[in-house]
């Protein structure tokens, strides 16, 4: 029986503490739940910033292989251009030759 009311009292004071604990706490506990909701909207824009930045990325990249595909054509189209100019130039190097021989 001693033992029981000994129990009890233990109980009863801790539930005390711990309600009195409660209301200083609460506050605390309101604060920290603003700070991390604060922290959840951050980091959902943050994530939107990284999926735009993403796509740019992946656009910027596009763009260049575009770019890229362009100048080889580009490249291609001029040594065709120095090919026939050089042709052309050897054919009048021998029609030059042909007309002094005569």
């Amino acid at each position: 029986m001693i033992k029981l009311v000994k129990v009890a009292i233990a109980v009863v004071a801790a539930s005390m503490m711990f309600g009195c604990a409660d209301e200083t706490i609460r506050p605390d506990i309101n604060q920290l739940r603003s700070d991390f909701d604060k922290l959840e909207t951050q980091t959902n824009a943050i994530s939107n910033k990284t999926d735009l930045v993403a796509r740019d990325a992946r656009d910027a990249s596009a763009n260049a292989a575009a770019a890229n595909a362009a100048a080889a054509d580009a490249a291609d189209a001029a040594n065709r251009a120095a090919d026939s100019a050089a042709e052309t130039n050897h054919k009048l190097d021998r029609m030059l030759d042909k007309a002094m021989m005569k």
